[in-house]
């Protein structure tokens, strides 16, 4: 019979690791972003309580992504413009979650676009409205 071990996100069979889930690698620009992301009582009293629930969601997916071409909910989307190289999830009432990659350099094609697929650490950058 054999010994199965699972340890977070790796599973060991018989002391031999046959599996491990890769997982986005998440850092925040600033410790109030940060602090936001963390503390659910205080998104809750500045972004309201619908925006607080997708943000933690978001954040959940993020985290269980293997890539950044993994995320699905929140209608994920690269930003052009002023925000180009970075990547936003929608939260509730016009607010969106933007991030860009933390890697240096970040992967781009030879047009110099973000090669999204091969992103698997990001840094939150801005949680709000960028429209205002």
């Amino acid at each position: 019979m054999s010994n199965v071990l699972v340890a977070g996100r790796a599973i060991y069979l018989s002391g031999k690791l046959v599996y491990c889930a890769s997982f986005m690698e998440i850092a925040f620009r600033t410790g109030k972003i940060k602090r936001l992301c963390e503390r659910r009582a205080e998104a809750q009293r500045r972004l309201g309580k619908a925006s607080a629930k997708k943000l933690g969601a978001r954040l959940s997916d993020l985290e269980a992504a293997a890539s950044v071409a993994d995320l699905v909910a929140g209608r994920p989307h690269p930003l052009s413009g002023d925000w180009r190289g970075q990547f936003a999830l929608d939260l509730a009432g016009g607010r969106r979650l933007v991030f860009s990659p933390d890697l240096e350099p970040a992967p781009v094609d030879a047009d110099g676009a973000v090669q999204w697929a091969r992103v698997t650490r990001v840094c939150i950058e801005f949680i709000g409205d960028y429209h205002d």
